[in-house]
């Protein structure tokens, strides 16, 4: 069941009315839920799950769960989104138990229809990861994408992630969401780099919750002639240590047909790195 994203006033009579009904509700978490409980006058019990307990929650609940009616709600907006319940909802399949939704507020369609972006076909891959180097290679991993993609990134990371966008990506038209139906709501427009420029200008525009939305590449053969993927990072990097630059870049070259200026310059970007 899909709850508020931000304004209360998002959540459904329906959504309520189950809400009052159920035997109890699995939620996300007990304290945020409450505020929505106690909004509506809501009493009703509520079960904690979250990565590390679903599978207890499912051996001391299930019983019920085939026989009563139950309610799991996330924190904000629909369940199971980068949220837990997956595993409840893969065993009530198996258990035969039958579910519905109850729709609602999603924060991933929320931000497509913000921004401005073709959304005829789409792409959603939960958070940006956390570390740098996995962030670097997912979105060189994405540069051939030509869906648009939607990702979440928690506030102490947007920086870093739109300065890695303006580096790998600096001519992909992307939208910034932040705080979605709520009173700070803002959504910027443009290029990663400009979109940096204008949150670096003040604090309150890096706080609270983002939703990144990435165009298409639309020139895809352009890339595709001058892309270094991952796997073709490595060999070089491999190469390296058994052959000079010119080399390597000639044997990468040969095996990839990538323009050998752009091999090296990725070649010689190893090697300043391994020097230092």
């Amino acid at each position: 069941m899909a709850t508020p994203i931000g304004n209360m006033g998002d959540i459904s009579n329906r959504a309520i009315e189950v809400l009052q009904n159920v035997d109890f509700i699995i939620c996300e978490n007990p304290n945020h839920s409450r505020k929505i409980m106690s909004k509506f006058g809501i009493k009703k019990k509520l079960v904690a799950l979250h990565d590390y307990n679903e599978d207890k929650i499912i051996r001391n609940y299930i019983e019920k769960i085939k026989t009563k009616p139950v309610a799991l709600i996330s924190d904000a907006g629909s369940p199971l989104i980068s949220d837990p319940g997956y595993k409840l909802a893969q065993h009530c399949i198996k258990e035969n138990i039958f579910m519905t939704t109850i729709p609602g507020a999603s924060s991933v369609i929320s931000a497509l229809q913000l921004s401005g972006l073709p959304v005829n076909e789409f792409v959603f891959v939960g958070f940006a990861p956390k570390n740098k180097k996995k962030m670097i290679d997912f979105f060189k991993s994405i540069s051939l994408e030509q869906r648009t993609v939607v990702l979440f990134v928690s506030s102490h990371k947007i920086i870093q992630l739109l300065e890695i966008l303006a580096e790998i990506l600096p001519n992909r038209n992307i939208a910034l969401c932040k705080e979605i139906t709520k009173l700070n709501e803002k959504t910027f427009y443009g290029l990663p780099e400009n979109i940096l420029a204008k949150i670096c200008i003040s604090t309150k525009y890096s706080l609270g919750e983002f939703v990144v939305i990435i165009g298409a590449e639309k020139n895809i053969e352009n890339i595709k002639k001058n892309y270094i993927s991952p796997e073709i990072e490595n060999i070089i990097k491999r190469l390296l240590n058994k052959f000079s630059l010119t080399e390597s870049v000639e044997i990468v070259h040969k095996i990839s047909y990538i323009e050998k200026k752009q091999i090296y310059k990725k070649a010689l970007d190893i090697k300043n790195e391994n020097n230092k």
